[in-house]
């Protein structure tokens, strides 16, 4: 384990000679709110190392001898989001195991199932929903972080000759630069979206004050116990607790038994804070209006379902590759301005014209 300053600038040279580099990041969501990077795993032509972003360590050498290489990740998407959040890093080119395998047809594209029918090596499941910043790490923990990297490379060999072989590598490389791009976008929270949970969409207006509130109170309580909010709370309780205040009854019974009296205090005090609020300041209900689709809309839009259909059946992909329903819908709507946000590989399989 790398974990000290020291240890990380005897371990660059390597790093910067190596020919390749696979990257994978290990967090703590299940276990603590807001999540951390807790482990980065990197495999390289010296082995498979473990880099400890927990330990009091300036990681900026590591992370600025990554930037102008090319990464292999396995699902990636986490992973950027993970290291942009945390780090403020962004790579410059990766190659992800997991688009290619979505982009080749295959079924079954998690990491064991990729590497045991590309390499034949049959991978331990092992503790996913471990809490990875206990320290030290179980022996076990440390094989299994070992082995989200230490395959990617003969993995990312194979598929990338496959790609080649099926006219595809250019399509995976614009995918991987859109991710990177969508990754490294700025989170923008909206106020008065976040605490909007699933089965707030049938509340009414003073039943959403009631949420808003304890929602709120449920995120205070979550960062204070470092602990993720649906250990405070669940979603449903929520809901039903939000529905029974606005229509005045007790709810005393849908509060867990075992909640500490200070939390619970505290889950009465956002509600008396919600009944205190006026009926002008309730929030508003959000209402989705989807507009019909116009005759030529929807006729536009068959002909374009008909193509990338007939496009992924002969490529043996996921059609949603190509394109969503949901754009479809906008590029039958309005060509000229959603057509730009396809990536060029698949306008071209679209066929589309103005």
């Amino acid at each position: 384990m790398i974990d000290t300053q020291a240890k990380l600038a005897a371990f660059l040279p390597d790093l910067k000679s190596a020919e390749w580099l696979a990257i994978d990041t290990e967090a703590d969501s299940l276990h603590a709110y807001p999540e951390k990077v807790c482990l980065i795993q990197i495999s390289t032509t010296a082995g498979d190392r473990l880099v400890d972003p927990l330990a009091k360590m300036d990681l900026t050498p590591f992370l600025d001898a990554l930037v102008g290489r090319e990464l292999i990740f396995h699902a990636a998407d986490y992973d950027l989001r993970l290291l942009q959040k945390h780090h403020a890093f962004k790579p410059t080119t990766i190659f992800d195991t997991m688009l290619a395998a979505r982009l080749l047809g295959e079924k079954q594209f998690g990491l064991g199932a990729l590497v045991e029918k590309f390499l034949g090596v049959k991978l331990d499941k092992g503790p996913q929903k471990a809490d990875w910043a206990q320290r030290p790490l179980t022996p076990r923990m440390e094989v299994y972080a070992r082995n989200d990297t230490h395959h990617l490379k003969p993995l990312e060999e194979k598929m990338k000759a496959e790609l080649i072989a099926k006219n595809r590598l250019a399509w995976h490389e614009e995918s991987c630069a859109r991710l990177i791009a969508e990754c490294s976008q700025p989170v923008v929270v909206d106020e008065d979206e976040v605490w909007r949970i699933k089965g707030s969409t049938f509340l009414e207006r003073p039943a959403l004050a009631v949420l808003r509130e304890l929602w709120q109170w449920r995120e205070r309580e979550a960062i204070a116990a470092n602990r993720p909010p649906f250990f405070v709370l669940a979603h449903e309780t929520m809901i039903a607790i939000a529905t029974a205040v606005a229509e005045q009854k007790p709810v005393t019974e849908m509060i867990p038994p075992r909640m500490h009296p200070r939390r619970k205090e505290n889950l009465h005090e956002a509600i008396r804070v919600a009944q205190a609020v006026p009926p002008e300041k309730f929030p508003e209900k959000i209402r989705h209006r989807s507009q019909r689709p116009t005759e030529a809309e929807f006729r536009r839009f068959r002909e374009l379902e008909k193509i990338r259909d007939a496009h992924a059946h002969e490529l043996v992909i996921d059609p949603t590759l190509i394109a969503s329903k949901s754009v479809l819908g906008d590029l039958a709507r309005d060509w000229d301005q959603h057509a730009a946000e396809l990536m060029s590989w698949q306008k071209n399989l679209l066929q589309v014209k103005n």
